[in-house]
């Protein structure tokens, strides 16, 4: 008749399409992150340059609205020397200005100056041009060297002039200077230069309008002062706060023709302003360069999608683990079941025999009833001894059971067991070395029980002609060390983790019947339920020893 085997459903194919999913979901999202890294570092490279453009500008920004106004704070009553200091201050301290023009000039109504500029009876005329530069630029001593000029026409001058002109014609008695109006009157920016003009007093541009308007009947002259900026945007120190994504920056002419390459570049511009309206910031980086940073960028973002990606292949590896557990432990519980069954199904139907023999005897002798009643004996006290450890086990493991100790007097307790087991197996060859100082306070009724199956499964699993068992008991400072060696057929040592749990059973042909898998575990949840150790060392074909450790 074939055996029925066990059968438990494993959905291994959910486990699969889960795993191929979450693989599949993992390298899109890997694929779609790399494409956003990209697309955003290339954002950055166009957004950023912003930044990098106001902050390259804030010294020529604080030259143009904090040191250029200064000149008024003189009121005109500048000489070169003074302007000298002034330009040397400027020159030092902003690179990018690389000329200053100086010019002291008279503003009048003496009709008998021919040089300058003269609008309706105002003459403006320079009397001196101190044009000053530094030298040495970069070195600890740095000098200023000045020249003096001076032509019948100037074209800044001019300019200057006919914007105040302009602007004093248009001139009221309750007027105010604005801002507006001072950058757009005492303030000309072209590309590469600025002319500021000292502010004069609103008192000072109404006598300017008096002179315009031929009011006034006597000579006057007014000291103001005047200053040319020649600026050099290719001298401006450009700030790359982003060098992850520019790899350089430069600072060219508009109407620069692009530079032809074979290295692909990534390349976008700002233009510069006012004075410096001709150039622009042009920002490069190379290709690679911007790979550079895509992958840096992108490594963060990969390191946490993969981490997720593992943190949900260690669930699936838990579910697998989860499922092939529940498999061995269906497979204990089904050979269990089986085992079980068949180890009642025995002495029952051998009870049941004796049982029917006796009921349907007309006579029975002496000797047969002696028999019959030995066999129903052996019988029950086998069911009994079942029952007894199946209930132990239980209680063991729930902590009902109520631990009794007592002083052991191990010489005794060996001998009885011995004595009573070769009563049993007559064949079995049982030595013993009790070497002792003391008692062993211990169950005695679960310590029968550890020794028992601890010599049942030497005498099951040996051969026949090799049921050999060397029991020793020693004893030291600090613990009871007993030890079972055999000679049997041994453990493999990748049996070793498994031959102490419920239900497991050693796969050989001295193991086909007879067992349900609980003595080892019953072994071991005895002895450390009394505080003590137990473990095994086997090699196959030579025997198997089972070390117990028990505190003194």
């Amino acid at each position: 008749m074939r055996g029925t085997g066990y059968n438990y459903r494993k959905n291994f194919g959910l486990l699969f399409v889960f795993f191929a999913f979450v693989t599949l979901l993992y390298f899109v999202v890997i694929f779609a992150a790399r494409n956003y890294t990209v697309n955003l570092v290339n954002n950055e490279f166009t957004n950023r340059k912003s930044e990098v453009f106001d902050l390259t500008l804030v010294p020529f920004n604080d030259f143009f609205q904090n040191r250029v106004p200064e000149v008024s704070f003189y009121q005109g009553y500048l000489d070169s020397l003074e302007a000298g200091k002034y330009a040397y201050s400027v020159l030092s301290s902003y690179p990018f200005v690389k000329e200053i023009a100086f010019y002291d000039m008279l503003f009048s109504n003496d009709n008998r100056i021919l040089a300058g500029f003269s609008i309706n009876g105002l003459n403006i005329r320079p009397k001196t041009l101190s044009i000053f530069t530094i030298n040495n630029r970069g070195l600890d001593k740095r000098y200023i060297t000045k020249r003096e000029e001076m032509g019948p026409f100037n074209e800044e001058l001019n300019s200057m002039g006919i914007k105040v002109a302009s602007y004093i014609d248009k001139l009221q008695s309750s007027s105010k200077l604005t801002d507006r109006d001072i950058l757009r009157v005492f303030y000309s920016t072209q590309p590469g230069r600025i002319t500021y003009l000292n502010i004069p007093r609103i008192n000072d541009l109404l006598v300017y309008k008096d002179i315009m308007d031929t009011k006034l009947d006597h000579i006057v002259n007014y000291e103001q002062d005047m200053f040319v900026f020649s600026v050099d945007p290719t001298l401006l120190d450009v700030k790359n706060i982003y060098p992850n994504l520019y790899e350089r920056i430069e600072v060219v002419p508009i109407v620069r023709a692009p530079v032809t390459s074979d290295v692909k570049e990534y390349v976008t511009e700002m233009l510069l302003p006012g004075a410096l309206a001709d150039y622009k910031l042009l920002f490069h980086s190379s290709e690679s360069f911007i790979s550079k940073e895509v992958n840096r960028s992108f490594l963060p973002v990969v390191l946490g999608i993969s981490l997720v990606y593992l943190i949900l292949l260690v669930i699936l590896y838990l579910i697998y683990r989860n499922l092939e557990i529940n498999g061995r432990l269906f497979k204990l519980q089904y050979d269990f079941i089986n085992n079980l069954t068949h180890e009642f199904k025995t002495p029952v139907s051998v009870i049941k025999i004796a049982g029917n023999n006796i009921k349907s005897a007309q006579y029975l002798s002496d000797e047969e009833r002696i028999m019959y009643g030995n066999i129903l004996d052996q019988e029950s006290d086998r069911l009994n001894n079942l029952m007894n450890k199946l209930l132990s086990f239980s209680q063991i493991e729930n902590k009902t059971i109520k631990l009794k100790r007592e002083e052991i007097d191990l010489n005794t307790f060996v001998d009885n067991i011995v004595t009573s087991t070769q009563l049993k197996h007559a064949d079995f060859k049982i030595t013993k070395e009790i070497n002792v100082k003391s008692s062993l306070l211990a169950d005695p009724v679960l310590l029968t029980s550890v020794f028992q199956n601890l010599i049942d499964n030497a005498y099951k699993y040996s051969d026949q002609k090799r049921k050999v068992l060397d029991i020793k008991i020693q004893q030291n400072k600090k613990n009871f060390v007993i030890i079972f060696r055999d000679e049997g057929i041994g453990i493999n040592k990748n049996e070793f983790s498994n031959i102490f749990k419920k239900f497991y059973r050693i796969k050989s042909q001295y193991n086909q019947q007879g067992s349900i898998g609980l003595g080892l575990a019953f072994c071991k949840e005895i002895t450390e339920f009394m505080g003590g150790e137990i473990s095994v060392k086997s090699e196959i074909g030579k025997g198997t020893t089972f070390t117990l450790i028990f505190s003194v």
